[in-house]
């Protein structure tokens, strides 16, 4: 773990770029190949990382229907897709502390969200942007200046707040969050789109509310996208896009009920677009299986930044993303709600290990219930025995404590295999792998305090009458006002902790 990246070389890099040129879409032309070793003799890339929060793939250029986001999927149309991209956690203080270092936030002591002692960085790990500020580059945040880390750093993040300030001819790395996609949504006037066109996962109830949140979230990111629009213009405009590469990413996935906070795909997977003029060739897609990790040790790559401790992702346009067998991410503490699951992707497979099978998947979170129209309504129709199998088993009170899902047959997680004799195979060489990862980032896994702490574990979490009340709510903004959200506190009562 004591590698240091002053070993690579000029050489090195180059290589890179020419050996993906067909699997990953690089340019193996000798333009790109020459530019790739000025990179390395002084003329560094600017890099500028895009974030929108709360979001999966629910773009038109991964194929939603009805969305519309032009501007992201130009971006998308000039440098490479990458289909199959997870964050190593569901929520954004914790997906933030991995990216913000390149370790899994485990491994750092980051993993559970809200943190409120929070400490410094261990086994003298420095954060990205210190790591590229000493590699000569003006580091700043902009537009939404949420870095969101749990944990203290001897300095501030970052050095200023736009890349204008810095010195001439030095090269800038820049993260911009555009917030809008988080809850609450907002309705797009521009583009309106059609509930009654909104096509579900099958784990949702097929109802009007349902439809209607479900497309002002795409409303939501299309007016986000035209915000990214205007951030990449001032890009072109201020004569920086052709020697800077751009990163888009989500910070983790939707904020849906078995999305945000939740391992299935719809909380891990995220858009992953990245754009190098001269180097990737436009309109590229990758089907690798890649991590958010693997955008810090890509950025220290072409950066030329030599970190004293070797991170935990890989250089995405090296031989072994192509190789990568498995992707792992895990969820802790979410606000004052506690629990822990543990999980592994493969290329077809995916396990969960619940290492608190005991808690039911919607024991309370005070922002869930205050936010999430569907809550509400799943909960309503729960205890009145309206959901069918797959949507009343998320509501259930007590989790199975492995779930195994083959992806390619049921890529909606709703066919639980883990006690199928004929999976028993890929569940303990999943299993074996969570292990091993777990034993490699010093995993505490859960504590006996912990799993007596936080709020309350009672569940249901509200009667059936008071959850009717706050879906009439929800129903009265959301159909009849013609809103994206409801004001007031959602109908909650702060919830006490445990002693």
């Amino acid at each position: 773990m004591n590698k240091s990246l002053n070993q690579r070389s000029t050489f090195v890099v180059a290589m890179c770029l020419a050996i993906l040129c067909i699997g990953s879409g690089l340019r193996a032309d000798d333009a790109s190949l020459q530019d790739a070793e000025l990179t390395w003799q002084g003329q560094k890339p600017n890099v500028l990382w895009i974030m929108i929060e709360d979001w999966s793939t629910d773009l038109s250029c991964y194929g939603t229907p009805l969305v519309q986001t032009p501007n992201i999927d130009k971006l998308a149309s000039e440098g490479i897709r990458f289909e199959r991209a997870f964050t190593t956690a569901p929520v954004c203080s914790t997906s933030r502390s991995a990216m913000m270092t390149g370790f899994h936030q485990n491994y750092i002591g980051a993993n559970q969200h809200r943190t409120a002692d929070k400490q410094p960085l261990p086994y003298g790990i420095k954060p990205i942007p210190h790591l590229l500020e000493e590699a000569g580059y003006f580091t700043a945040t902009m537009i939404g200046a949420k870095t969101d880390c749990n944990f203290t750093t001897p300095r501030p993040l970052f050095m200023g707040d736009d890349w204008k300030d810095r010195a001439d001819g030095q090269p800038f790395y820049v993260q911009a969050t555009f917030g809008g996609t988080h809850r609450a949504f907002m309705r797009d006037p521009e583009r309106p789109i059609d509930a009654d066109k909104v096509k579900l996962p099958p784990y949702y109830p097929d109802v009007p509310l349902a439809r209607r949140d479900w497309a002002n979230g795409l409303e939501t990111v299309q007016v986000v996208d035209r915000q990214v629009g205007e951030l990449l213009k001032k890009l072109d405009d201020d004569g920086l896009a052709d020697n800077t590469i751009v990163f888009f990413i989500g910070d983790h996935g939707r904020c849906h009920i078995r999305g945000k906070q939740f391992l299935y795909d719809p909380g891990v997977r995220i858009p992953l677009i990245v754009r190098w003029p001269n180097h990737i060739k436009p309109g590229s897609v990758s089907n690798e299986l890649v991590s958010s990790l693997d955008i810090c040790q890509t950025i220290v790559t072409v950066a030329g930044a030599k970190p004293t401790h070797e991170l935990q992702g890989l250089y995405l346009f090296g031989e072994d993303v192509a190789a990568r067998k498995y992707v792992h991410f895990n969820r802790d503490k979410m606000d004052d709600t506690h629990d822990a699951m543990r999980a592994v992707r493969s290329d077809r497979y995916k396990l969960i290990h619940n290492l608190m099978p005991e808690r039911a998947y919607c024991q309370l979170n005070e922002y869930k219930e205050k936010q999430y129209p569907m809550l509400s309504l799943m909960n309503v129709m729960n205890m009145q025995g309206q959901l069918n199998e797959a949507q009343a088993h998320f509501m259930a009170a007590t989790k199975p404590e492995f779930e195994l899902y083959d992806l390619q047959e049921d890529p909606f997680e709703i066919h639980n295999l883990a006690d199928n004799p004929q999976h028993a195979a890929v569940k303990a060489e999943l299993l074996a792998e969570i292990n091993r990862w777990r034993a490699e980032v010093k995993d505490v896994g859960v504590t006996d305090e912990f799993r007596k702490g936080g709020w309350p574990a009672t569940y249901p979490t509200k009667s059936l009458e008071e959850w009717q009340a706050e879906l009439k709510q929800w129903e009265q903004a959301l159909l009849v006002d013609g809103k994206a959200a409801r004001g007031g506190d959602g109908g909650n009562k702060k919830a006490k902790k445990k002693k």
